[in-house]
């Protein structure tokens, strides 16, 4: 394997989806939803820093996992340091240059747009170093899906909202909650299938609190959810059309990622007997297809809506 292909292990290439998503959405919410006028510099910088920092955090991820005695078997989505691609210190210092070029650029966002943008990338970026990193080691005490679910979710829509429009909004934040749920999907489908490594190394996670019956429950919530949750906004719109919180009906598109998210669900209630041997040891990759596709569809929409 060439070079190349080692550092796109590395950074987890796969689970992009869920940092360039939530840009995508809150970028077109700015524009269609906002008013704003589409800002291409703002947008390709807010996109690569995005990039950035979740590949920089994703490779942290790996080491730290590594040195702490887990995921020591290579799985179909496992990063370089687990395969013996790279070693352990070349993944760290490449994690760590990725967090500086994401702050870089988020530092050089706040002087285009203003101070707001600059806070909401602090907090951002603490998260993510400290998903693994210690003294917090978030993902180690049970708080790694709330911090995905806030970094590669609600903020990250938030804050293309910002970079477009320079001012703050409820509105890409509650909106992004359905695609921000599969965020946390792609992680608990990880920590699920290692409960029995995680646990004998005294690692907190959801998925270990909750057992594996408990986690096929939370896993179907998380699937689930956030078609019902769009629908409820969608109500919400005709009920109270004066609301700004409310989506419109174009939003009911995402439905179309019903028959993937049965598919994922089918995985998980199979997980003791697979039809395929890779079903549920991969399935938080099947789930970050799903989050691609979904929020793919959660972004389509609102350029429909747009158009209408």
């Amino acid at each position: 394997m060439n070079t190349l292909g080692k550092w796109l292990i590395s950074i987890r290439a796969f689970a992009l989806s869920a940092s360039t998503m939530p840009i995508l959405f809150g970028t077109a919410l700015a524009v269609v939803v906002g008013g704003a006028h589409l800002n291409i510099p703002r947008f390709l910088l807010a996109l690569v820093g995005m990039m950035a920092l979740h590949s920089g955090a994703n490779m942290l991820n790996d080491v730290f996992d590594y040195r702490k005695g887990l995921d020591k078997q290579p799985t179909p989505v496992s990063g370089a340091v687990v395969r013996g691609l790279l070693t352990d210190k070349q993944v760290l210092a490449g994690g760590i240059a990725l967090m500086l070029l994401g702050s870089a650029i988020g530092v050089l966002l706040a002087w285009m747009v203003g101070p707001t943008i600059l806070t909401l990338g602090i907090v951002g970026v603490a998260i993510g170093f400290f998903y693994t990193a210690g003294p917090i080691e978030l993902k180690y005490h049970g708080l790694g899906d709330l911090a995905v679910f806030l970094d590669f979710g609600v903020l990250g829509s938030l804050g293309a909202w910002i970079v477009q429009t320079a001012h703050f909004s409820w509105i890409p934040a509650l909106w992004a909650v359905p695609m921000s749920l599969y965020v946390i999907g792609i992680l608990h489908a990880n920590n699920w299938r290692d409960i029995g490594s995680d646990s004998g190394l005294s690692v907190v996670t959801v998925a270990s609190l909750l057992g594996d019956r408990g986690s096929l429950i939370y896993y179907g919530f998380l699937l689930f959810t956030p078609f019902l949750f769009v629908t409820a906004l969608v109500v919400l719109h005709f009920l109270s059309p004066g609301s700004t919180l409310g989506m419109p009906p174009a939003l009911l598109l995402t439905w179309l990622a019903l028959p993937l998210a049965l598919q994922r669900w089918k995985r998980a209630v199979n997980r003791a007997a697979p039809a395929q041997p890779t079903d549920f040891i991969a399935l938080d990759g099947a789930t970050a297809q799903l989050n691609l596709v979904f929020g793919l569809l959660c972004s389509v929409a609102v350029v429909i809506h747009g158009i209408i």
